[in-house]
């Protein structure tokens, strides 16, 4: 059921739907009669049984009547319906009967069973019947915690019920072969799930009395796998051969025995299992029985058996040793076993089938050759089944004619090879079923008229597919004298593998998960006396097999009989099979065990019912109404006791009359149909758009199977290029054709159901029929512009004319005369009239609702967009016959260059409308306009110029250019004058709207939502489009992809190279501008170079980072495509050969200015300045050695005048000429303070010649702590201030400026607000994201600080706070270059460059960073006063803090006057420092070693002792001894052996110096340490008191002590050295020199 909802706007149609009528069976002549008693009920289904059915109404509810024995007198008979109370609640949506019992699924999948128990069939036990509905539990054993199954349709036999589960597995219950349960236990009362189907996806089932019907969805196609040599089952060969007469016969027949019962008269019977392979390399199974060999042919398909020769080697009737080597296998044991076995089967049968298969009698159509071979196998042990099961090997086979070949041999390896490696199909999954290809063959229309059929018995049956692909030529039936090969099996064998595409019906995934599937294949088990099950025998089959001859037949619905069988196919055609003693089957052909066509005369069956021993089919008549037809018993009225049966189906006339029948129930006794009233004619409506759709679809089926099939299998249809063309158009078709086959079928579900507009599927999935007709005409018409069918070969031609009348008969074009092409296309064309057809009943349908409802806007909405489509369409093929009739007469050479498929004309200058400017006087201009190009042809040659890179403006009058067009691409630029203004006018606009739709991409596609969008009249100037250059000299040959503005790159884009170089990114009126990647490649290293950064005009400009295919990479500034500027250099890995690293100054691709340069490989680092890549001028060397070199360098070598100094503390002053060689006048001194003058010469380390005087200063001179020459270092180094230049220049350049402090402020403040804008930009597009932190940052950043009148404090803080954030990213121009002066700081101090003598050159680096920042920020920020003027606060403190040496109170440190002092320190230490600690702090470390390993043995000594001893021992005065300590919070007195325990809280104060970086932190730490200690004193002594420096200095020196901080001495060094010049005689001052005087006390303190 669609949905038990309906519309409130359907309402007033409601009381006229679902009525139910009812009559005997059994007659022609039947009056239907109202069931009375339902009261103006929809009744939405129904289900017959026996005596008694069953209705469901719309409200969910259930009403029985007829004969219920399970609940009154077994003879009374209820006539008006009675409802069900105790499914009362339960939402019912399906019901089933059986013959005596009944079945009702709810909305959740809850089934609920009653009536007739005694096989098991209600699942209840022990109990024979079941008076009230009572609910199955069905649970799935396999799933853990066990999940109750939801059941989705019910299906009622007489002793069994099967259940189709949500899932789309069955489920079984009851009694029976029926049930397809591998069990012997009959009843089954718990219902179980039918494993043999397990896994595959059921579509719908039927229960007849005693057999089972499944309908399944094909498995898809699948790869091509080696097919396994036995099936897995039951162990038989897959591929046996056999011969006969004079033919080797090679088949994949096998069909899995699982699932014959034996009956229990026949004997034990043998394996049957012929061999394979055998030595000859031939496989011949010998029969023992002329009577055997007959079902031993059949088990295989037959072979068209065509040369009759007799053979020499065959083995003829039935002699033992034939000349083919057998194989020996004793098929049975001795020949009366055979015959007995043989006359178990009715021989005449067996005989009259085996005539037909072989002769083709007349009336029977071809496709349905069916052998009945049976070929027992061994019951084995009788305790399962499985072992007694019948081999029935050739049942399930429809026979395939593969096409016989004249006398051609083929060694059998050949044939086993050719086979096994090209066949398409692996062995099947599931057990039962053969390996015949899965693809669904969409095999030939079953016409019920042979003729056409004769002598084409070598094709008619296989699919092109099939029969052109290897893979087709499964069986090959060899001649037995194997001569030479023939001519035809090669040609076959090396078709084109191309064309091996044809014709399968094309289902799109999307498609059949909306639509119900046609790729379906029916299964069938149970009790097959009559022939019921299809197999083409009456064995019984305890496990589902599939019905083979229905694979391809697209079966949509399945009806189970008493003792017969309907499948409706998609074509509206019904096959059945089984019980034909009464004629149900619709035809009088025999023998009935298998499927054929029934002979009805309506125009195409919809809806079938099968009862117990009659059919009845619904059929489309002339007005639309469904016309019902009955096969079955007649009884005449006159004499009842003459019964006959109806020879075809008769049209039963009194049903026409009551209405539109929607659905049909067949039972025992009863018809039942429901009918619905033509209200408003929306039924009459519904009626006409389903079958018009099913008409459409055999219409179109039709043309496939009869036009395109044979003519894709013709052998020369003509070249690639057509046939491709062909094939596009076939599968499009085809791809249509399906769809149409499946919304048929849709529809048909559609009318049983409640018929609710909105669900209709040309409404809900429209999408799906406008591409498909869409993609259809694309194909039509591209094959139509390249000339159609006219391009095809001879043979192909001649197959049309030949068939001219059926192609005009099904084309529908009855004029006389008419030429092949214009059938054709007629023919073609055809399907489109449907989308009108569409469009007209969804407006018919609109009409029934009101305006205002939602229905009629999306009904009529719907039709409008289908109108749309087919008048879209019908543009679509006039374009493309005008296209074709201007190739006709274009001039030949141009036309092959040109022509394409999909080009279509629009306009064309042929009639001198338009000229170009300044043309010669005899030049010929001709100008075509396509869809997607402008052609300028001349004489010989012609230029196309693509529209997506096509601009066209119109020129103004004043300039004399009278209809006038420029037109631009992006090599050219042309003018183009029209004749006159109205031709100007065609062609500007023709030419913009060719633009405008080439850059759209659909065709101006005006589909989906009425009116669609009218199209734009002028293009954009800036678009996306691919071009590839053809003459501009830097581009030649590139190809670029991305953004345009008026014929030039403009945007992102990329350009390849035909070289191979890429560039990809942003361009600026052509050229590279802004951010973008380059790759060259460099073949000579097989690897490419590759830059990342920012261009300028087509040139590397700007930061960039550049990787060399040697390894190199540089990342820093370019400018004109060279390295410009601050960089970064690294060459090598630190494995490789020459390792190193330069960071410094560029010009021109060249060192030159301030760089370091680490050679990692001599362990030597140079500081200094550099001029064409060799270090000249001024420079620092330090070695890993500890050598220190300050002094001059020319052309890469120490020359000139230096210091050098050995780890030692030796020193040499003077003269160099070579890298470490003294060479001149010098001075050595010694570490012990002696020196030597002189002449030098000699390299360090390496013997000095010395040519001078040794001088031993004399003890009593005033003793100097350092050799001179230490106190000079730096003296010859580059001084702070002109290292770095280059990182400097470059921020004051981003800011706008030209040189240092000299440009417009605001200017500066707007390059900030753009540089932070881009980059954030161009961050998004980056893979990596920012994270949120980051992204505040940036957004804080966006305002800048306003200063207006007075400075203080509070924008002071506001400053430091922006310069914070701004340092905090790199895309700020600030953050930019602190983070650069980080990289180059610890470039230069970590590794060889941790060198102790550095530490001062280290901090006056710093200190002239302070200086140049401050500069800019001053520049930023021009009302923050200079270096050292004070801030006034604006109000004093309110409370004066005590002062802690003096008793004056003041408001801050001692300062000259109150107020804040602003420096360059406390401005930017913070931001800098910290991240520059590191390296500074090992310097400070390793400068003071020494003396700290003095301070921390002396550290370490003093701690042993108590707090008590080391107090007395410092000499602190008693009184300040705390009395009692806090420890773990609680308080305890201080005793003698008390340790770590006093002044605990200062101690603790004072080692977070080490956890802080800058100088004012630091110097913070010390302060709170002291107020710590005023506090533990203030409570030991309760009362005020002032400090004296006497008495202070012995308690922090224990706090110091105890405080065991590792690198005081650096502490000490750094605050020293960086702290702020106006606090060394404040406060903080004072106590810094105490915590000085602390440090150089402990080491000189002698422990007594």
């Amino acid at each position: 059921m669609d949905s038990q909802e309906r519309s409130s706007e359907e309402a007033e149609g409601a009381k006229e739907r679902g009525l139910v009528y009812v009559w005997k069976a059994g007659s022609c002549s039947v009056t239907p009669e109202r069931l009375p008693g339902l009261s103006g009920k929809t009744v939405l289904q129904a289900a017959l049984g026996i005596h008694h059915g069953l209705l469901l109404t719309e409200g969910g509810e259930v009403y029985s009547f007829g004969k219920l024995p399970w609940r009154s007198r077994p003879e009374e008979c209820v006539n008006s319906p009675v409802l069900e109370n105790t499914l009362l609640g339960h939402r019912i949506i399906t019901v089933a009967a059986g013959s005596f019992h009944n079945g009702a699924v709810t909305e959740s999948g809850v089934v609920y069973m009653w009536g007739d128990n005694s096989a098991g069939q209600c699942a209840v036990t022990n109990q024979p019947c079941v008076p009230e509905p009572q609910l199955v539990s069905i649970c799935d054993s396999e799933t853990s915690p066990l999940l109750s199954v939801r059941i989705l349709q019910l299906a009622c036999g007489e002793e069994h019920t099967l259940a189709l589960s949500l899932s789309r597995e069955i489920w079984a219950w009851g009694s029976g072969c029926q049930l397809g349960l591998i069990t012997t236990t009959f009843p089954v009362t718990k219902p179980q799930k039918v494993e043999h189907l397990a896994g595959r996806v059921v579509l719908q089932i039927a229960c007849g009395a005693y057999h089972s019907l499944a309908l399944v969805q094909c498995l898809p196609v699948q790869e091509m796998k080696p097919i396994p040599e036995r099936c897995n089952h039951c162990s038989q060969p897959l591929i046996t051969m056999t011969d006969k007469e004079d033919h080797v016969i090679i088949s994949d027949s096998h069909c899995c025995p699982l699932g014959v019962a034996l009956s229990d008269n026949q004997p034990e019977n043998h394996v049957f299992c012929p061999s394979s392979d055998t030595p000859g390399g031939k496989s011949v199974t010998a029969g023992q029985s002329e009577d055997f060999q007959k079902p031993l042919v059949e088990q295989h398909r037959l072979v068209g058996l065509e040369s009759e020769r007799p053979s020499g080697l065959s083995s003829s009737n039935g002699r033992e040793d034939s000349g083919i080597s057998s194989s020996g296998n004793t098929l049975f044991s001795d020949k009366k076993e055979v015959k007995e076995y043989l006359i178990g089967l009715s021989d005449s049968s067996l005989k009259e089938s085996l005539n037909k298969n072989i002769c083709t009698e007349p009336e029977q159509p071809s496709q349905e050759k069916q052998l009945s071979a049976c070929i027992p196998g061994p019951p084995g042990s009788s305790t399962s089944t499985l072992n007694s099961l019948v081999a029935s090997c050739a049942s399930a086979v429809g026979v395939r004619v593969a096409a016989t070949y004249e006398a051609g041999a083929l060694s059998l390896k050949k044939v086993m090879n050719f086979y096994g490696t090209s066949s398409s199909e692996p062995g099947s999954q599931s057990g039962s079923r053969s390996p015949g290809p899965e693809a669904l063959k969409d095999s030939r229309e079953e016409q019920v008229r042979l003729e056409s059929m004769q002598g084409k018995k070598s094709s008619s049956l296989v699919d092109i597919r099939e029969e052109e692909s290897e893979g087709g030529s499964r069986r090959l039936s060899l001649p037995g004298l194997l001569s030479q090969v023939s001519p035809r099996l090669l040609r076959k064998v090396g078709r084109a593998k191309m064309r091996t595409v044809a014709l399968t019906p094309t289902y799109s995934g999307e498609a059949d998960a909306l639509l119900p599937s046609l790729r379906t294949e029916v299964w069938t088990w149970g009790k097959g006396k009559e022939g019921q099950l299809g197999h083409g025998d009456v064995l019984p089959r305890l496990q589902p097999l599939c019905v083979k001859s229905l694979d391809g037949k697209e079966v949509i619905h399945l009806s189970a009989g008493g003792h017969h069988s309907l499948a409706l196919t998609a074509k509206s055609q019904v096959y059945s099979w089984g019980s034909n003693i009464s004629g149900q089957l619709g035809h009088l052909n025999s023998p009935t065990t298998v499927p054929r066509l029934a002979k009805v005369c309506g125009d195409g069956i919809w809806t079938t019912a099968a009862g117990l021993d009659y059919s009845l089919f619904l059929a489309d008549e002339k007005d639309f109404q469904p016309g019902l037809y009955y096969c079955g018993q007649e009884t005449t009225e006159n004499n009842l006791n003459e019964n006959s049966c109806t020879k075809s189906p008769v049209l039963l006339v009194a049903c026409s009359k009551i209405g539109y029948i929607s659905n049909v129930i067949a039972g025992g006794d009863n018809c039942l149909a429901l009918v619905d009233k033509n209200v408003m004619g929306y039924i009459a409506s519904l009626h006409e758009l389903a079958a018009t759709e099913r008409r459409f679809y055999f219409k179109l089926s039709e043309i496939k199977s009869q036009v395109l099939r044979p003519l894709l299998g013709l052998d020369n249809l003509g070249n690639a290029n057509t046939i491709q063309l062909l094939q596009e158009m076939a599968s499009r078709f085809s791809k249509l054709c399906y769809l149409i086959g499946q919304h048929g079928a849709s529809l048909s579900s559609f009318l049983h159901g409640v018929k609710e507009a909105r669900s209709l599927a040309i409404l809900k999935h429209s999408s799906l029929f406008l591409d498909s007709y869409t993609e259809y005409c694309t194909s039509v018409t591209n094959f139509l512009v390249m000339g159609g069918f006219m391009l095809l070969a001879k043979p192909a031609i001649d197959f049309l004319s030949k068939n001219q009348e059926l192609l005009q008969k099904l084309s529908e074009k009855n004029e006389e005369n008419l030429q092949l092409v214009e059938v054709l296309n007629a023919l073609f064309f055809m399907p489109f009239g449907r989308l009108h057809n569409y469009a007209r009943t969804l407006l018919k349908l609109a009409t029934c609702f009101e305006v205002a409802s939602p229905e009629y806007q999306k009904l009529q909405d719907s039709s409008s967009c289908y109108e749309n489509l087919a008048v879209h369409l019908s543009r679509k093929m006039k374009e493309a016959e005008y296209t074709l009739g201007f190739w006709k007469t274009f001039p030949g050479k141009m036309t092959d260059s040109l022509r394409k498929p999909e080009r279509r004309l629009i306009c064309e200058s042929s009639n001198r409308g338009l000229s170009l400017q300044h043309a010669g006087r005899f030049s010929v201009n001709w100008f075509i306009l396509f869809n997607d190009a402008l052609v300028h042809a001349q004489f010989s040659t012609h230029h196309i110029f693509p529209l997506s890179t096509l601009w066209v403006e119109a020129l103004s009058e004043e300039a004399g250019n009278v209809n006038g067009l420029k037109i631009t691409t992006p090599e050219e630029q042309f003018v183009l004058v029209s004749s006159t203004p109205q031709e100007k006018t065609k062609w500007l606009r023709a030419i913009s709207q060719a633009v405008d739709q080439a850059l759209r991409g659909t065709s101006d596609m005006i589909l989906y939502g009425a009116g669609g969008n009218v199209p734009r009249q002028e293009p954009p100037i800036s678009r996306s489009a691919k071009y590839t250059f053809y003459k501009d000299p830097r581009f030649k040959d590139a190809v670029y992809d991305g953004r345009w503005l008026s014929g030039k790159p403009h945007g992102r884009g990329i350009l390849k190279w035909a070289d191979g170089r890429m560039y990809s990114g942003t361009f600026r009126t052509g050229l590279e501008d802004g951010y973008g990647e380059y790759r060259v490649p460099n073949k000579a290293l097989n690897k490419e170079d590759h830059y990342v950064g920012y261009w300028k005009e087509g040139k590397m400009c700007g930061h960039g980072v550049y990787s060399y295919a040697t390894g190199e990479v540089y990342e820093g500034c370019f400018q004109d495509n060279m390295r410009h500027g601050h960089g970064l250099l690294r060459s090598g890995k630190l494995t490789s050969s020459s390792p190193s690293m330069f960071i410094g100054q560029w010009i021109m691709d060249k060192k030159s200015g301030y760089g370091v340069f680490d050679d990692i490989t001599r362990g030597e680092k140079y500081m200094g300045m550099w001029q064409d890549d060799l270090c000249q001028g001024n420079g620092v060397v330090v070695t890993q050695f500890g050598l220190y070199y300050e002094g001059a360098f020319s052309t890469n070598k120490m020359m000139g005048t230096g210091i050098l100094l050995s780890e030692d503390d030796t020193v040499y002053e003077g003269e160099f000429s070579d890298n470490w060689t003294l060479s001149g006048k010098g001075t050595l001194t010694l570490p012990n303070g002696d020196y030597i003058e002189g002449l030098f010469s000699g390299e360090w380390g390496s013997g000095i010649k010395i040519t001078g005087t040794y001088f031993k200063p004399s003890l009593y001179e005033n003793e100097k702590d350092k050799p001179k020459a230490l106190r000079k270092l730096g003296i010859l180094a580059v001084s702070p201030d002109e290292k770095w230049k280059a990182v400097f220049e470059e921020c004051w350049n981003q800011l706008g400026c030209e040189s240092p402090g000299q440009g417009d402020r605001w200017k500066a403040w707007d390059n900030i607000a753009v540089a932070l804008t881009t980059n954030r930009r161009q961050h998004k597009d980056s893979p990596e994201l920012l994270s949120r932190s980051h992204t505040q940052t940036l957004e804080s950043l966006e305002f800048i600080p306003q200063h207006i009148g007075a400075f203080t404090l509070e924008k002071y803080e506001n400053i430091k706070k922006y310069l914070i954030k701004a340092c905090d990213t790199p895309l700020h121009p600030l953050g930019k270059l602190v983070e650069t002066l980080v990289a180059v700081y610890r470039m230069t101090y970590v590794g060889v460059g941790a060198n102790r003598r550095l530490l001062q050159e280290a901090v006056r680096e710093i200190k002239s960073y302070l200086k140049r920042i401050f500069q800019l920020v001053r520049f930023l920020f021009p009302d923050l006063p200079e270096e050292g003027s004070t801030i006034p606060f604006l109000t004093t403190e309110p409370k004066g803090r005590r002062s802690f040496c003096s008793g004056k109170s003041d408001s801050r440190s001692e300062s000259p006057e109150p107020g804040y002092v602003v420096t360059s320190f406390g401005l930017l230490l913070p931001v800098l420092l910290p991240r520059l600690y590191p390296p500074l702090f090992m310097l400070y470390a390793l400068d003071n070693e020494r003396e700290e390993d003095i301070y921390w043995e002396c550290v370490l000594r003093l701690n042993k002792q108590t707090d008590m001893a080391l107090l007395s021992f410092l000499g602190v005065q008693a009184k300040f001894w705390p009395g009692t300590v806090s420890i773990l919070g609680e308080s305890r007195k201080v005793s003698s052996n008390t340790k770590d325990a006093c002044f605990a809280s200062a101690v603790e104060c004072l080692q977070q110096i080490s956890t802080t970086f800058t100088p004012a932190d630091k110097l913070k730490v010390i302060q709170q340490t002291f107020e710590e200690i005023s506090q533990s004193v203030l409570e030991t002594l309760q009362e005020d008191f002032l400090w004296s420096m006497d008495d202070l200095f012995p308690v922090f020196l224990y706090v110091v002590l105890r405080a065991r901080i590792r690198n005081l001495g650096s502490e000490v060094h750094l605050i020293e050295d960086l702290m702020d010049p106006y606090l060394q005689h404040g406060e903080q001052g004072i106590m810094f020199t105490t915590l000085k005087a602390c440090y150089y006390q402990i080491q000189h303190e002698k422990l007594t």
